[in-house]
């Protein structure tokens, strides 16, 4: 059986997926394959067995946080550790700020402080670690800033998340202002880089406005950001970055009293595979700053294009600024579209864009693989295509789209009952062949 029977096929720099694939190009991933296999067997944990495993994660970490104020030039006591992806790295630092304010400032009911725009990690994480989940409300651009964080914190608040950017659309939130906030009160502040630590910095130095987001800013004690993302390596492999080894080494779990023997753990995986270290490290290497420089130039180059188009066009807005490569929009508040539907009719033309819900928007993330040429004025035409034919006729539905499960879970006043849809879909997907 050919177990990728079904699965979405991709062009080279053709990609008409938000986000997903992120290499610039089939000889990168060919140089990735073969790293994978050399090093296929090899498991960090076992460092005295697979020494290159443990120094290429070594050296993954010291270039991340090197673009990303820490290093020689910038916070040099910045360290980290690798994890399987965004949400480990996410679950990670929060597990650390937990124990942390429970051994420095005794707090026995944490609670952690995120925008409602904040990753869904955030949630799994206060529900993994029993914290309360402060949700706060975002300015119209998309925005949590400073003040509003400064008037939530508590004693009992182990840490404030920032996002740069958001996963839904693709704006920084006021760093700044929130590192500030928290460093008054002592609090620890994470900022979730995910998308944009291996963007940003380059963004910023093509002469792009980037707000002040890293180690660079004060009060910013971890960030996390994913290497399987726009660092182009393979998946999963993502970094946690700190300030400083005291506070990583409350990610740690260390057992001396084991019949096994003396334990220790950096993480929340014992054997990990060294194959997607070594995927890291190779494309980090491969790339250079040179490489991720002209990666992020196409990509801003497209998303700028397509931000432009949209501000164009009477029907939609684009939500915010949006600083790196995910560009969200809405229905101006004077247009009768449904945005829900325009996304069923790009589904029907092959682009699979991200729903958003609260406002209802979609947004797409732009990666190398969509700086092929003409993909953008492609996707722009279709756009406008599409709108203009929502526009004339309303109430028209796209046989089998989902628009109308979006309509019908935003009318839900009991939450609990999309809730329990999502477990039966989840169900479905682990069961079915």
């Amino acid at each position: 059986m050919d177990q990728s029977a079904g699965d979405h096929r991709f062009e080279e720099g053709g990609s008409t997926v938000s986000g997903v694939l992120y290499m610039a190009s089939s000889e990168h991933q060919r140089l990735l394959d073969e790293a994978y296999t050399t090093f296929s067997s090899s498991n960090p944990m076992h460092a005295d067995i697979f020494p290159a495993a443990r120094r290429m994660e070594v050296e993954v970490v010291r270039m991340t946080a090197s673009i990303l104020g820490g290093g020689p030039l910038g916070e040099p006591g910045v360290c980290g550790a690798m994890t399987s992806g965004g949400t480990e790295s996410i679950l990670t630092a929060v597990k650390a700020s937990r124990d942390h304010a429970a051994a420095t400032r005794g707090v026995t009911r944490p609670e952690l402080l995120v925008a409602v725009s904040a990753h869904a990690a955030f949630f799994k994480a206060a529900e993994y670690f029993g914290m309360r989940l402060v949700r706060l409300p975002v300015g119209p651009d998309g925005r949590l800033l400073g003040r509003t964080v400064a008037r939530r914190i508590t004693r009992d608040t182990a840490l404030v998340v920032a996002s740069a950017p958001g996963f839904p659309h693709g704006v920084v939130d006021d760093v700044e202002g929130i590192a500030a906030a928290a460093r008054r009160r002592g609090v620890l502040c994470h900022v979730d880089c995910c998308l944009g630590g291996f963007v940003l910095p380059f963004a910023a130095r093509l002469g792009y406005p980037v707000p002040r987001f890293d180690f660079g800013v004060p009060g910013v004690t971890s960030i996390s950001v994913d290497t399987h993302k726009f660092g182009q390596g393979h998946k999963g492999t993502s970094v946690v970055l700190y300030r400083d080894a005291g506070l990583r080494r409350f990610q740690y779990t260390s057992i001396t009293d084991w019949t096994g023997g003396l334990y220790i753990s950096p993480g929340f995986a014992g054997s990990r595979s060294g194959a997607v270290i070594a995927t890291a490290w190779a494309s980090l290497v491969r790339l250079g700053e040179d490489g991720f420089l002209r990666a992020t130039a196409a990509i801003m180059e497209v998303a700028t294009r397509f931000k432009d188009a949209v501000r164009d066009m009477p029907d939609l807005e684009v939500i915010g600024e949006p600083a790196a490569s995910v560009v969200a929009f809405k229905a101006r508040r004077n247009s009768k579209i449904d945005v829900y539907q325009v996304n069923d009719l790009m589904s029907q033309r092959g682009w699979h864009l991200n729903a958003l819900q609260q406002p209802a928007a979609l947004h797409i993330c732009f990666t190398a693989a969509h700086t092929g040429p003409h993909l953008v004025e492609k996707l722009i035409k279709d756009l406008k295509e599409c709108v203009r034919k929502v526009a004339a006729n309303p109430a028209a539905k796209v046989e089998g789209g989902m628009a109308p499960m979006y309509g019908t879970a935003a009318a839900m006043p009991d939450r609990s009952v999309v809730g329990r849809f999502l477990v039966a879909y989840q169900d479905l997907l682990l069961d079915s062949a």
